[in-house]
């Protein structure tokens, strides 16, 4: 009996559906159920071939638990490993080295020193750093949010440079990029499942929460045909390249181009009160058909998570992962403690040697 177990929070709707849309589909042999975690024990595997993560993001706990049954064969959605190293920045990255349209991006250093850093932790960073030039490329209005994370935490649109300083007060330590603004005259949201099924829907992110889905293309015939193909070219590449099983991308349509605006969300939105019933039962009929056929594949004491290309590439070895024979312990010298020190504004003087003066050396021509 293989297992597939669905790991979840405080959502109702899509995990109970698609518990029931497996047991209904899935061939002789094969089950679904909400996971259940009695213990976690280094190095011993899960009841369970297949687990959809879609929790772990906000419970440590769980990560760590799907990482040691990544390890013992389990085949995680999505891969454990990937998503604790994956961020925004990297995505847009990546994109511009795919040729996918992404909006001008540039990385901004967190208002406050990371926790047991001192000022000599960042003198490699130029005091001021290239205000002009950064201006310059990304213009304003601009967006400015987090280097990671999701959910439309933190996210400030910035008017100019004074603007700009006055947010950044308020985000702590947290990285964030400065985004230019595009301005669409359409929008689409797509699910995309196992590196090959794809779900393009429109979407209106200045919609409340709940009427976001309920919105029509505006692009129409030959047009949207040809967009259509384009976007799903883009979804395709980019999951492929990512290795993510289960994620929505973003796109917003300016002159006919759309550009990927968000494509790092590997726990996707799928309640149906908000995605709407059409849009739900895809999600569900799919989610259920790719956990199928990864639990028809799975292989005990295998590596039967998804890395993708990028990773792949880089490695040059994409074959299923062999588990080794322990090592010989070695002893290692204990880390010098970090030393001691009030925490204050990190990169003040990258920001500019007196706040006041940025806005003077900042240009908003684009």
């Amino acid at each position: 009996m293989k297992k597939i177990g669905i790991l979840f929070g405080m959502e109702d709707t899509f995990p109970w559906a698609f518990i029931e849309e497996v047991n209904r589909t899935a061939p002789a042999g094969i089950i679904a159920e909400p996971v259940s975690i009695a213990k976690v024990e280094q190095g011993v595997a899960t009841d369970y071939a297949v687990i959809i993560d879609r929790i772990s993001q906000d419970v440590p706990f769980y990560r760590a638990y799907l990482k040691n049954a990544a390890l013992c064969g389990t085949a995680v959605i999505n891969n454990p490993f990937w998503w604790s190293a994956d961020e925004k920045f990297f995505n847009n990255c990546l994109a511009v080295k795919l040729g996918v349209p992404v909006p001008k991006t540039v990385l901004l250093p967190s208002k406050e020193r990371p926790t047991d850093t001192t000022e000599k932790s960042f003198r490699n960073l130029k005091f001021p750093m290239d205000w002009e030039y950064m201006f310059g490329q990304i213009g304003f209005p601009a967006y400015m949010k987090p280097h990671a994370g999701g959910g439309w935490k933190s996210v400030y649109k910035v008017y100019d440079p004074n603007d700009l300083w006055q947010k950044h007060e308020e985000t702590g330590q947290l990285v964030m990029l400065l985004q230019e603004e595009i301005q669409f005259t359409d929008y689409y949201r797509c699910y995309c499942l196992n590196g090959k099924y794809v779900h393009i829907m429109p979407y209106e992110p200045r919609n409340p929460h709940h009427l976001r889905y309920a919105t029509q293309p505006k692009t129409q015939g030959e047009e949207h045909k040809k967009l259509m193909a384009t976007i799903t070219d883009y979804v395709l590449k980019l999951n492929k390249a990512l290795g993510y099983d289960f994620n929505t991308v973003e796109f917003a349509i300016r002159d006919g181009i759309p550009y990927a605006i968000d494509f790092c969300n590997p726990a996707p939105d799928a309640d149906v009160n908000s995605v709407g019933q059409h849009n739900f039962e895809w999600i569900v009929e799919n989610a259920a058909k790719m956990a199928i056929e990864r639990a028809i594949e799975q292989k005990d004491g295998q590596n039967n998570c998804t890395w993708g290309t990028f990773v792949g590439s880089a490695v040059g070895n994409t074959a299923p992962y062999v588990p080794q024979a322990p090592a010989s312990d070695k002893k290692t010298a204990p880390a010098k403690k970090a030393e001691a020190t009030t925490k204050t504004a990190p990169v003040k003087k990258a920001i500019a040697t007196k706040k006041e003066d940025a806005p003077k050396k900042a240009s908003t021509k684009k």
